[in-house]
């Protein structure tokens, strides 16, 4: 199952988190867990919902605020949006250098130096790696660099 298919009813997502549906209410009204609605406007909790509530009851029970909870929250959601972002970059990465065989990758070492980056090697989360495509530049309407030497031809 999804673990943000939205499935769960009121009554159900306050029983698998523990918690009476009334607050469940007050966190959806508040924006602190906004679960799915139906098209008539029902709530329907995700598996993912369901965690937080759990969650946000075991923070609250250790004396954190709910806004310090709802922040806590969404840095949490967006955490997970970034790492989603990485692995779909990898891929690309992969699949550029899959598809070009020939090109090569470089990146920026901590003191300015150009490396070169083999296929296999994973760059260090502190280095940058910037892919340059030459056919961007013209596309993009750059007719500086080889692009000049193509009009002058």
């Amino acid at each position: 199952m999804d673990a943000d298919a939205p499935v769960f009813a009121i009554a159900v997502a306050a029983e698998l988190a523990g918690m009476h549906p009334q607050t469940l209410r007050q966190y959806d009204r508040i924006g602190l867990v906004v679960p799915g609605r139906t098209r008539g406007g029902s709530r329907r909790y995700s598996m993912r919902d369901v965690e937080q509530l759990r969650e946000v009851a075991q923070l609250s029970s250790e004396g954190m605020s709910l806004p310090a909870i709802a922040r806590l929250l969404d840095l949490e959601d967006e955490v997970r949006m970034l790492r989603r972002r990485v692995v779909e970059l990898e891929g690309a990465l992969r699949a550029e250098r899959d598809n070009r065989p020939g090109v090569r990758v470089f990146a920026a070492g901590a003191t300015g130096s150009i490396v070169p980056v083999g296929s296999s090697r994973r760059i260090r989360r502190s280095t940058e790696v910037v892919l340059w495509h030459p056919r961007a530049r013209r596309a993009a309407g750059d007719e500086r660099g080889s692009d000049r030497a193509d009009d002058e031809g």
